[in-house]
């Protein structure tokens, strides 16, 4: 079914993780010049099907016609097609800033904390960390000025890298300036440094001394970190990863515990996007008893796991769980955000029933920091 606009009954609702659909010509216009002719680019092959270009070079992953279905939330007819094409599947508010403020009033959320969408694809395909910073400085200043006359109610997230720890930190303090509310990070390293490598600890010293919170967000990962051990899965391919792409941000997020980061930088936030949110119960359960243990000891923890989370990071998760609610208490009411996703296809076409079954079971305090008030105070949005 198609996306349907549901009025929300509870006042002060925040969605911690929507998307925008960037203009397919955000990276000519906002790249420096020099790097202009190596701009992603929105190109159609021989069949007529779009692809994605990335400095010069056809996208192995994002093509066949896959970027006219980003907006296809809810729309389960939807097939790549030359007649879908991305700039004409645009869903109401995905690429118009006045559109999606009219669509949270008529919703009734209060604001959106914005993501990317082609910005999400590239990054798995360029292993050149300056052309890699300088797309995420485009995309940050075009991002910026899309929700700057939003009043508020559009809340930008600057992308980075940790191709280049240190030019992601200027970057950052640049974003935060010009109106970003924090940053994120891909939750791979084409370096295959662990995310809480010390070597990475430049953008997360810096994100601490401007008080913004780092997430991350799943994207497109290269081939060699695909969720999967197997072979041969066919068709259920693109079912298996995105069922399991959680994977990558739990290793992401365990790294900042097991080598010491949180330690490092005690006033760092660190959440997790987009993964679902049920499973940090028994995620932190076996790191506290695995802490407990010899392992643990080895790598000097001051912090069981669980401390280490609900003092410093949080998560975000999905409407339509089932269990989440059961262990929100549990871990700590403050570390728990919900999401539209809006406008992605591997989502429903409406978020609010599902929204009301999940908090149904909370406390009125618990329910309302779920709902908005943990998102409000860690992006310290007014």
């Amino acid at each position: 079914m198609a996306y349907e606009i549901v009025r929300f009954p509870h006042d002060g609702t925040i969605d911690a993780d929507g998307h925008v659909l960037e203009p397919a010509t955000l990276w000519e216009e906002y790249l420096e010049p020099r790097y202009r002719e190596r701009a992603l680019r929105i190109c159609v092959d021989g069949d007529g099907l779009e692809y994605l270009e990335i400095d010069g070079r056809p996208s192995e992953r994002t093509n066949r016609g896959t970027l006219g279905l980003m907006g296809a939330m809810g729309d389960l007819a939807a097939r790549p097609s030359p007649d879908r094409r991305y700039a004409d599947s645009m869903p109401f508010g995905a690429g118009d800033a006045g559109e999606r403020v009219e669509l949270l009033a008529r919703e009734n959320l209060e604001k959106s904390v914005l993501y990317p969408t082609i910005g999400i694809l590239w990054e798995c395909e360029l292993e050149d960390p300056e052309l890699s910073l300088a797309y995420v400085r485009a995309y940050n200043r075009w991002i910026a000025d899309f929700c700057r006359g939003s009043g508020g109610r559009l809340v930008p997230i600057a992308h980075l890298t940790l191709l280049d720890p240190e030019g992601s930190a200027v970057e950052l303090e640049r974003a935060v300036a010009d109106g970003c509310k924090g940053g994120f990070v891909a939750p791979f390293t084409h370096t295959r440094k662990a995310h809480g490598h010390p070597d990475h600890d430049a953008l997360f010293a810096r994100a601490e001394a401007l008080g913004v919170p780092i997430a991350i967000h799943p994207t497109h990962e290269p081939f060699w970190a695909a969720p999967v051990r197997f072979k041969r899965i066919g068709r259920a391919r693109e079912f298996f990863y995105n069922v399991m792409l959680r994977q990558g941000v739990q290793q992401a997020l365990l790294s900042f515990i097991a080598l010491g980061t949180l330690d490092r930088f005690p006033g760092l936030r660190i959440g997790v996007l987009e993964s679902g949110s049920g499973w940090i119960g028994s995620f932190l359960d076996r790191a506290d008893a695995v802490a407990e243990t010899g392992q643990g000891l080895a790598v000097g923890m001051k912090r069981r796991p669980s401390e280490a989370f609900r003092q410093q990071c949080f998560i975000s998760g999905d409407p339509d769980e089932t269990a989440a609610a059961h262990i929100v208490d549990h871990v700590g009411a403050e570390c728990f955000m919900w999401a539209t996703d809006y406008p992605h296809p591997d989502h429903p076409g409406s978020w609010a029933a599902a929204l009301e079954r999940l908090v149904a079971p909370l406390s009125a305090e618990t329910r309302a920091k779920l709902l908005g008030r943990n998102v409000a105070r860690i992006y310290q949005l007014d």
